[in-house]
């Protein structure tokens, strides 16, 4: 196996440390404890199998640390068509929810995801799906359960 032959600026070490007492997401702490590991001196091999990273992982990783830093320790953006339900969205989503849906021209008392995504689009002028709706609003915990749930529960 080839040695891997990287020079990292003597303060590499330091901005791992303080990279480390920062970052709150679990990967990206992984991979920075991984890479610190790496530029103490220890060999990809050993790192890799002690906190079980694939070496072809961890040596992308070290190298993006030699390139570009801490920022390079960060997930790259995904490709694929972005989410149609912006944060914006969404969050007009959330202050639909709390309204009556008799101010919006409903005839009933309480909203259902057709009448959330029918009045969004009316007022945004985006067309989302009664289902990007319902995502919306079970990962807002907004969501109630159904009446068929409801009634299938055990009194």
């Amino acid at each position: 196996m080839r040695t891997l032959t990287l020079h990292f600026p003597e303060q590499a070490l330091s901005t791992l440390d303080t990279f480390l007492k920062q970052t709150k997401e679990a990967r990206i702490f992984r991979r920075a404890q991984a890479v610190r590991e790496v530029v103490q001196g220890h060999r990809l091999q050993t790192v890799s199998d002690s906190l079980h990273f694939t070496y072809s992982a961890l040596r992308k990783w070290v190298h993006r640390f030699a390139n570009q830093g801490v920022q390079g320790l960060g997930d790259r953006p995904r490709p694929g068509r972005p989410p149609k339900v912006t944060c914006e969205l969404a969050h007009h989503l959330d202050r639909l929810v709390d309204q009556e849906p008799l101010q919006h021209g409903s005839s009933h008392s309480q909203w259902s995801c057709q009448e959330l995504a029918t009045v969004l689009a009316r007022q945004t002028g985006v067309q989302v799906s009664r289902e990007s709706v319902r995502e919306v609003l079970k990962k807002k915990s907004k969501l109630q359960p159904s009446h068929r749930a409801a009634r299938s529960r055990p009194r």
